[in-house]
């Protein structure tokens, strides 16, 4: 193997692990053929079959990385203490959930939703690991109302305007609203 090639193989699984996600929102696990998820990822099947050895390891997969992505995203944004806690919640939020308003991006958390058998324990343990990042980002806040129990309620907040709001914009102004009537 190349070393370009070696280099290459990361980020061609990472483009079809993307080409995966938005296809099985559009689409839905279910009536998802690895064919079209080829087609969208613009590799042969056999090529999709070569990385993935089936539906099930892809979408596990694809979903993880996401996942993952958006707690190393929040992560890194309440850490940054050089910025306000509360425009840090808000960015963190909106990596987390956030860039999931809207009509195609609704989709992804419907697809995980709809079948968490399929992915194992992350569907349990990347939201922990999110209350536990914003509890964290608070308790480190002086004057800063329980910690817990703030986290919690704008972790709440944040899942009743996923469903209220059609935009990310909406999502984000009313937020930073709760954020700013939450966080002293």
């Amino acid at each position: 193997m190349t070393e370009t090639s070696k280099v290459a193989e990361p980020a061609r699984r990472d483009a079809v692990l993307e080409s995966a996600l938005l296809t099985f929102a559009r689409h839905g696990y279910r009536k998802t053929a690895m064919e079209e998820i080829a087609r969208t990822a613009r590799i042969s099947r056999p090529g999709l079959y070569f990385l993935f050895d089936s539906k099930q390891v892809l979408f596990r997969a694809a979903v993880t990385r996401a996942l993952e992505q958006d707690l190393a995203a929040a992560a890194r944004l309440l850490a940054d203490t050089g910025r306000p806690l509360r425009e840090r919640l808000v960015d963190a939020f909106d990596q987390w959930a956030g860039r999931y308003v809207g009509p195609l991006a609704r989709d992804i958390p419907s697809v995980i939703e709809q079948n968490p058998d399929l992915l194992g324990e992350i569907v349990r343990t990347a939201p922990k690991r999110f209350e536990q990042l914003v509890t964290s980002a608070l308790a480190a806040a002086p004057g800063q109302a329980p910690a817990s129990a703030v986290a919690q309620t704008l972790i709440s907040v944040s899942a009743g305007l996923k469903h209220q709001v059609e935009t990310r914009e909406a999502y984000l102004a009313r937020f930073t609203t709760a954020v700013g009537l939450l966080v002293t």
